[in-house]
């Protein structure tokens, strides 16, 4: 059940560090190498804890190692390019989708007790992990897309 402090903890780090030292935008990559670091974290439990991660999957689903494996390579490029201020948008995108994509596996875990970490407690790990989750959401959003048009695009100049 510590899995969610560890992760506020890496979230936050950065930006007390680069507060600390006074660096400028400060706000803006603290934010961001905080989700790197918290991107870095999912990364390695994919390689680490890779049979708590299957059992977190419904059992129809094929090749579902394999599958662990991929997501956790996935998770670190995300947590690369969060750190890359020329993917940073985009990195945050991904970080957006796999949110909300890969959170129905920890639905699934709760419901069944299986899996790692507070998913064995039910789905009343769900009340820990749902604000977690949004928290993450807001997270990206806020430090690495709000303030740059729709995600990062920005309108044509009016020529007229």
């Amino acid at each position: 059940m510590i899995t969610p402090l560890i992760v506020l903890f890496l979230l936050t780090l950065p930006l007390g560090i680069y507060r600390l030292f006074s660096l400028q935008d400060w706000q803006r990559l603290g934010g961001a190498h905080g989700l790197a670091l918290a991107y870095l974290f999912f990364c390695l439990g994919h390689f680490i804890k890779t049979a708590g991660m299957v059992q977190m999957l419904p059992p129809w689903i094929p090749f579902a190692e394999w599958l662990v494996y991929l997501t956790g390579v996935l998770e670190g490029l995300i947590a690369l390019g969060l750190l890359l201020p020329p993917w940073r948008k985009r990195a945050a995108m991904a970080a957006l989708a796999t949110l909300i994509l890969f959170f129905p596996a920890n639905i699934y875990a709760a419901l069944h007790h299986t899996g790692l970490g507070g998913h064995q407690w039910g789905p009343v790990y769900l009340f820990i992990r749902a604000p977690l989750q949004l928290l993450l959401l807001y997270w990206a959003w806020y430090f690495c897309l709000r303030d740059h048009g729709r995600f990062g695009l920005k309108a044509p100049a009016n020529t007229f």
